[in-house]
């Protein structure tokens, strides 16, 4: 169990730098654990409705699959606050 929250908060933490690094954002690392935690969410579901599948497996497909869900994330938040999208 912590292994899996450990894994959670490293995934999201990679995930999420590197979607605000894609966005041109620059956000703390809490705030990139939270973004990489929800887009894994987010890119979870698009996969699994897509592909049928929720992602590609292996620590490389998760960061992947949860980059791909922060950006969307971090896409539609700027949108909402009328920031341009990049």
């Amino acid at each position: 169990m912590i292994g899996s929250i450990i894994g959670w908060l490293i995934v999201g933490a990679i995930a999420g730098w590197i979607a605000e690094k894609i966005m041109g954002r620059d956000d703390s690392l809490l705030m990139n654990i939270v973004i990489g935690i929800l887009g894994a969410v987010i890119g979870g579901w698009l996969f699994g409705l897509l592909f049928g599948t929720p992602g590609t497996g292996g620590w490389i497909g998760s960061i992947i699959v949860a980059v791909i869900g922060a950006v969307i994330l971090l896409a539609i938040v700027n949108a909402v606050r009328g920031r341009p999208v990049r």
